[in-house]
């Protein structure tokens, strides 16, 4: 629902957020004040000690301060499970309620000063019992007001006091292009500020230099440009994603993803051929994880990593001039040695050097394979996040290759930070040197796997028989033109329902549409949908069959929006609302399709528990098209799906399974 404005300004939280942490500040009130009422009942009549006349009037008043909050909290969780949330009209009295609690939090402050100041007077020579009880209620008095600051300065909106106009059609016919211009203008660039400051925030703890405040500044206005078209608290996209989430479960008539497959059976030689390009996956995705160093390895052995990694990493070790970065107690290069099983003689080049727009690779001997390997790591650091996050288009402009179009921009520029150290430092020369006959495979996880097929396709003209491995890559990553181009020598491998496999703007955007659309038009109160959602995920059971104002309409109605779901997509709270009709007028898109790189292996389990970890999940492989990932899917492995370890898992199984096939 719009977010709930008092204090003459928005809020980051809904009229109907009050439910959950309000029962459960009324069950720790109701407690408190029963324990409060059995020392009064229990020692009236005992307050002759010195100080006793204080602790009995301190009593009475807590018991009757504890009471009004208690009334205060009744009406407050009431009113606040009362309507749907796209429906605030049954809470329309809830800010009045709210006013009453916040005032009455002034005679707590009081009170528990005045219990701490009682306490800490040495002249109080009252029993220990009495003089522990009030301890503990003073310290809980403080732990709820401190809780209740932080409360506060986590729902404060910065853009909650920005104060512009909802203008009404005839209005704003008749304002002057350059007043709305101005407006919109200044909107705008108070939610840009906003986001930045956030990111720099988050982003404190490394060193910023221009790069670093050009990205802060492009991914700020994406923050800003999806975020400022709808009024949704964090609650009501969290029970959109739960619903969204049974919703497709509901869908599901057997137990396999919920996605296109190829109609037609496979032949021979297409089953043949994916057979070859599992194995080779199995094999470079070794490589692939090896990128990360050390934090792979310890995240897959945690009990043995460390005492291996301290009696082996100092021992072999190659010349200082092949490693560019810090690599501190040499455990990354260690880790890398465990892991690919090659001997450091067989590594041309290892960078650990970091900064945005600049990530971490190696160059190694495949002699197994007989290749040259390029491995990019993935995202690991606040660097790679904004490397990540810098999600505007740009156009990939190559020598004869006639299919160039829009690359994701931040992931390019990593790409080519990577080919000039690998062309103009001269490594691929000295590997070919070494080994003139070998291929040159480039292969990757995430943003390392879209770093390497854009690297792929720089490299293309040069080495023509190169290939690459793409694991889990982004999906918002090449325009259709260079997707189809890349079909040639690009293999993508994506596990299950990944996130970040079918993550794009306009994926983005349609998931935002979605969670709109379906918490409008879900007739059931937040607090139902929370509780029910939190029991579906963690044990199970039956999608829950939430009424919704689509049941029973035309297919041709489904497509109107709803009143609902326009006024949170339109009639925004006044500090988002914005003229942007203007700005979308004949302009393009700002964020075009961007497909997955490449062929497609879509690997998915068999007949496993979605709830419960079991070791003998079962994997299948199909080839797959870009059009089954222009969807986000919902479920509870859509991080995990994404995890190096379960990739690598799921084609390690594959390829033992194919091989048992071939030795029956």
């Amino acid at each position: 629902m719009p977010g709930l404005v008092v204090f003459g300004r928005r809020w980051a939280i809904g009229s109907d957020d009050f439910v959950l942490p309000g029962a459960f500040e009324l069950f720790v009130r109701l407690v408190w004040w029963i324990g409060i009422l059995v020392l009064y009942a229990v020692r009236k009549g005992q307050f002759n000690c010195p100080g006793g006349g204080l602790l009995h009037s301190y009593l009475l008043g807590l018991l009757i301060l504890l009471a009004s909050i208690i009334c205060a909290l009744s009406a407050l969780v009431y009113i606040s499970m009362q309507g749907t949330i796209s429906n605030p009209g049954p809470r329309k009295s809830l800010p009045k309620i709210l006013y009453t609690r916040l005032l009455l939090y002034f005679p707590e402050f009081i009170w528990a000063v005045v219990g701490a100041v009682w306490v800490s007077d040495n002249s109080v020579q009252c029993e220990k019992t009495v003089i522990n009880g009030i301890i503990v209620t003073v310290i809980a008095s403080w732990i709820i007001i401190i809780f209740t600051v932080i409360g506060v300065v986590i729902v404060f909106d910065p853009l909650g006091g920005k104060k512009t106009f909802y203008l009404p059609d005839g209005v704003s016919r008749n304002l002057e292009s350059s007043q709305s211009g101005q407006l919109l203008y200044n909107v705008k660039s108070s939610a840009t500020r906003v986001w930045e400051k956030r990111i720099r925030l988050l982003c404190c703890c490394i060193v910023q230099d221009d790069d670093h405040r050009v990205a802060f500044t492009s991914i700020a206005e994406l923050f800003r440009n999806y975020f400022s078209d709808t009024d949704l608290v964090p609650s009501d996209i969290a029970a959109g994603l739960i619903l969204l989430h049974q919703e497709q479960d509901k869908m599901e008539n057997c137990p396999k993803e919920p996605e296109e497959v190829l109609c037609h059976s496979p032949s021979s030689l297409v089953t043949d051929d994916l057979d070859v390009e599992l194995e080779n996956a199995a094999h470079y995705m070794l490589f692939a994880a090896a990128a990360y160093g050390w934090p792979y390895y310890v995240y897959t052995n945690p009990y043995t990593a460390l005492c291996k990694l301290n009696g082996d990493c100092c021992r072999n070790r190659p010349a200082d001039s092949d490693i560019t970065g810090s690599d501190r107690h040499n455990f990354h290069f260690g880790s890398i040695l465990k892991i690919t099983g090659l001997q450091y003689r067989d590594f041309i080049h290892i960078s650990f050097h970091n900064k945005i727009y600049e990530i971490p690779f190696f160059v190694a001997l495949d002699h197994k394979k007989e290749a040259i390997v390029v491995a990019v790591r993935g995202t690991l650091s606040f660097e790679d996040i904004l490397t990540d996050l810098s999600a505007d288009c740009e156009d990939l402009t190559l020598e004869d290759v006639l299919e160039n179009g829009f690359v994701h921009k931040g992931i390019t520029q990593a790409a080519n930070y990577i080919y000039r150290k690998l062309i103009n430092d001269g490594i691929l020369n000295q590997a070919f040197t070494i080994a003139p006959e070998y291929k040159l495979v480039i292969v990757g996880h995430s943003l390392g796997g879209g770093t390497a097929s854009i690297l792929a396709i720089m490299l293309r003209n040069s080495f023509p028989t190169l290939r690459c491995y793409a694991f889990s890559p982004p999906g918002g990553l090449l325009s259709k033109s260079l997707a189809d181009y890349t079909k040639h020598f690009i293999v993508s491998v994506i596990v299950g329902k990944d996130l970040v496999a079918r993550l794009s703007m306009p994926n983005m955007e349609d998931l935002k549409r979605r969670i709109v659309r379906i918490v409008a038009n879900c007739n059931r109160p937040k607090y139902q949908i929370l509780l029910r959602g939190c029991w579906y995920e963690v044990f199970g059971g039956d999608p829950d069959d939430f009424p919704t104002e689509l049941d029973g309409r035309s297919q041709d109605a489904l497509s109107q929006p709803l009143l609902a779901e326009e006024s949170l997509m339109v009639h925004r709270s006044p500090s988002y609302n914005a003229l942007e009709e203007e700005s979308h007028l004949n302009s393009p898109p700002q964020y075009p399709h961007l497909y997955l790189p490449g062929k497609i292996i879509h690997i998915v389990e068999e007949c496993s528990s979605r709830r419960l970890c079991s070791s003998d999940i079962k994997y299948t492989a199909r080839w797959s098209n870009e059009t089954v990932f222009s969807s986000i899917l919902i479920s509870p492995k859509m991080i995990t799906d994404h995890m190096p370890d379960v990739v690598l898992k799921a084609l390690n199984s594959l390829s033992q399974e194919h091989g048992s096939c071939l030795s029956c």
